[in-house]
């Protein structure tokens, strides 16, 4: 976890001066229509600290960092802490949901189609994957929205609840399930297919080894060698990807976010984008980096809890 500190800091200095080296002005986009005298935005400039030189901005932020101030956003005037926390619940909940569905459903068709190597099932498993590894995000997006949501109305289009109607209690839930389904699917199927895969792979290397022929030999079941035996081993890789893969989720909630209006952090991000808020910007990704980490630390406990060489070695 030490190793992590210069990590988030690197992170800090690249996207301090990345996003203060792109192209365009805040100052503008407050000033909207309205025809400011250069005096004006001078003053604007002040205010906001856009003035002073970039070396000096980027201390300034540091020392805010390191007293847990992630600065204020010029747009909305209001904390950016306040903000992400405001909206990672929403992102969480995008990316556990399919996250956890995935990694449980990819498991078992791996374990399906390892156990018929070859087979009808196995080859459909898959080709399956295959398609679902080359579909992008956004795309797969939008398909679903021309399919389940325009012409069978089966789910909402976009958004995280009905406006049309006042909900409250069970009804309230249930509706924003139902927004769920469409975003969460378009971004757990490339973990679904991932997992499948891997899974697949791994089973079919555990099934080869020494250790699966001398519990044959014994007369164990299949389904107790299957799942006792080889998946434990199997899922340390799996577990691996699944973990890191939680970096890769919430990359990839930013289309899915746009793509169906979702009120999270992508959304937040790409708004941040077009509207030039830079200490929005920076907060968010320095905030994203610190969650990619806690989410590696939790894979590495977790590998050490499954396999037992890690704990006592």
């Amino acid at each position: 976890m030490v190793g992590a500190i210069p990590l988030v800091f690197g992170v800090v200095v690249l996207t301090f001066i990345l996003i203060h080296l792109t192209p365009g002005d805040v100052t503008t986009v407050i000033a909207g229509d309205a025809p400011l005298s250069v005096e004006q935005i001078t003053e604007i400039r002040r205010s906001l600290g856009l003035d002073r030189p970039l070396y000096e901005q980027f201390v300034t932020y540091v020392l805010r960092i390191l007293q847990g101030d992630l600065g204020y956003s010029y747009i909305s005037r209001k904390s950016v802490l306040e903000l992400i926390l405001d909206r990672v619940g929403f992102t969480l909940v995008l990316t556990f949901a399919p996250m956890v569905l995935a990694s449980i459903s990819g498991i078992m068709l791996g374990v399906m189609a390892s156990r018929n190597q070859y087979s009808l099932g196995d080859n459909a498993i898959s080709a399956i994957s295959i398609i679902g590894y080359s579909i992008p995000i956004f795309w797969l997006g939008h398909l679903l929205i021309l399919v389940f949501a325009l012409q069978l109305d089966w789910f909402p289009a976009q958004g995280l609840i009905s406006l049309r109607v006042r909900l409250e209690g069970p009804a309230l839930w249930l509706d924003m399930l139902r927004h769920l389904v469409l975003p969460a699917t378009a971004l757990g199927l490339l973990q679904l297919a991932l997992v499948t895969r891997l899974t697949r792979s791994s089973m079919l290397e555990s099934l080869t080894q020494d250790y699966i022929t001398w519990a044959r030999s014994k007369g164990l079941p299949e389904r107790t060698i299957t799942f006792k035996h080889a998946l434990r081993n199997a899922l340390l890789p799996v577990t691996t990807l699944v973990g890191y893969q939680f970096g890769y989720l919430l990359t990839g909630a930013v289309l899915t976010e746009t793509v169906f209006a979702w009120p999270g952090l992508g959304r937040l991000l790409v708004d941040s984008v077009f509207l030039r808020d830079f200490p929005v910007l920076t907060g968010l990704l320095i905030f994203v980096s610190f969650i990619v980490i806690i989410g590696n630390l939790l894979t590495d406990i977790a590998y050490a809890f499954l396999d037992p060489r890690i704990r006592y070695g």
